[in-house]
């Protein structure tokens, strides 16, 4: 009997304890064709979103998609991200949170292209963007 993904649910807990402690929830976020984010915004295959209450618009949280409303550069933009796709969950004022091992195809494919591994070796696990996330205001 297989059993559902805990990724999942964990990626709602911590959502719930960074909006229950003041904090705001970020998303890591690795990209690929089934992802639909910004892709202008999209550095080294990656990235990172404020999924706070506050910043988005219509967030659902369910087992296998992430989906909501967020705008860019005033323009309200729809967002789909696959569950495989998140790396991590943290706290963007203190750092806590979870990463995650990448499940998708293409993300570990990408991770062995970029490695030059010939694929006899396990896939080392995807990290986080280290130190605090940059806001960039584009005119």
């Amino acid at each position: 009997m297989d059993l559902p993904s805990t990724k999942p649910y964990l990626i709602r807990a911590i959502h719930q304890w960074c909006t229950d402690n003041n904090f705001t929830p970020y998303l890591a976020v690795l990209v690929d064709a089934r992802t639909r984010v910004p892709m202008e915004h999209v550095r080294d295959g990656q990235i990172v979103l404020n999924v706070g209450y506050e910043a988005t618009s219509r967030l659902e949280l369910a087992n296998d998609l992430i989906s909501f409303q967020a705008r860019f550069g005033g323009v309200a933009r729809d967002l789909l991200i696959p569950i495989g796709n998140v790396s991590a969950i943290y706290a963007r004022e203190n750092g806590s949170g979870m990463a995650f091992e990448p499940e998708s195809a293409s993300a570990a494919v990408a991770s062995t292209d970029a490695t030059g591994d010939d694929g006899d070796d396990p896939v080392p696990p995807s990290t986080p963007p280290a130190g605090r996330p940059k806001l960039q205001r584009i005119k």
